[in-house]
């Protein structure tokens, strides 16, 4: 089961390099991949994360000149990726994500 443990990382940096990572304004895909398992979604657990995943989306939307997709909903039962998919970045040597981590 993965946590969010915020003593390692706060729900405001995850959700800035979340939208730092990807492109909020495509609806139900990412690149070449279609469908909406690739949805964008961000996840909350209580009301303070619901409200910091909406003040960062505003501000996305407010310098972004196409609509912002992005999905801020109640986290429910998570279900953990294929095996396959899990830590696919150190199994296989890199991975699909085309941007380099950089703190913020």
């Amino acid at each position: 089961m993965v946590e969010f443990d915020p003593k390692k990382v706060n729900y405001a940096t995850l959700v800035k390099q979340f939208f730092r990572m990807h492109d909020p304004t495509q609806m139900n895909r990412q690149g070449p991949d279609v469908g909406d398992q690739y949805r964008s979604a961000i996840f909350y657990f209580d009301e303070n994360q619901q409200k910091i995943a909406e003040k960062i989306k505003a501000g996305i939307q407010k310098n972004n000149q196409k609509t912002v997709v992005t999905e801020v909903t109640k986290a429910t039962e998570f279900y953990p990726a294929e095996e396959y998919h899990q830590k696919f970045t150190e199994k296989n040597g890199h991975g699909f994500c085309a941007v380099e981590y950089a703190p913020l």
